[in-house]
């Protein structure tokens, strides 16, 4: 039996080589072996869950769902890696995995193969088991804040202190600057600001599904 997963996002840019020690670590974005989709894997509260976040076919739906109000879920972020837990005393987490092609769950495993390479496998009833290799197409995952169910970073508190008391005589008010004749002159616009690239993980307007320890069914899950 071949475990065809239909599953992730390509990432803008290419990832930075991995040294030795990330060897062992599956989070991050993974290319399924017949590149329908990409998984992305990320620890959620102890556990390695991973969700579809790119489909080589954007609109799909689960359609072979056996749960008929679960049809119509969009794939696109729908978990497929499922509270996979790792082995002691060795690189492999075990748990399940949910293979849309069939609607059905299976016992799996998966093993970081090097740097860019995952193996995940799966088994019914304990025999008739198969497996695929994926392949890494975006760096590992800083562990998530969702693990302490935070929404974002913590805001400072307070606002920056206010100057006090009035400008020198002869110095012109902020936002404005003196000419040579002394007139006053508006001082120059500053250039906006242009938005920084998404981290690995982060939701944004080329990543639509973000943090996956966020996503709904595995927040709950592993909560």
């Amino acid at each position: 039996m071949r475990l065809a997963l239909y599953t992730g996002i390509i990432l803008a840019g290419g990832y930075a080589c991995l040294t030795p020690a990330l060897a062992a670590d599956p989070t991050g974005d993974w290319r399924v072996a017949d590149g329908v989709a990409n998984i992305r894997v990320a620890q959620c509260n102890g556990s390695m869950w991973g969700a579809v976040s790119w489909e080589k076919q954007p609109g799909g739906r689960d359609e072979n769902n056996p749960d008929v109000s679960k049809q119509s879920r969009p794939t696109l972020g729908m978990a497929t890696l499922i509270d996979m837990k790792k082995k002691p005393g060795v690189d492999q987490w075990e748990g399940q995995v949910y293979n849309a092609k069939d609607g059905q769950l299976y016992s799996a495993t998966i093993t970081p193969a090097g740097t860019d390479q995952l193996e995940i496998k799966g088994c019914v009833m304990g025999f008739l088991c198969g497996g695929e290799t994926w392949t890494r197409v975006g760096p590992p995952i800083p562990l998530s804040p969702a693990n302490a169910m935070a929404k974002g970073a913590p805001k400072p508190t307070g606002a920056a202190p206010k100057a006090q008391g009035t400008a020198p005589q002869g110095t012109a008010p902020q936002g404005t600057s003196q000419g040579t004749t002394g007139a006053t002159v508006p001082a120059p616009t500053p250039a906006p600001k242009t938005a920084t690239a998404a981290k690995p993980g982060q939701k944004g307007a080329a990543d639509p599904v973000g943090d996956i320890c966020l996503l709904p069914e595995i927040a709950g899950f592993a909560h």
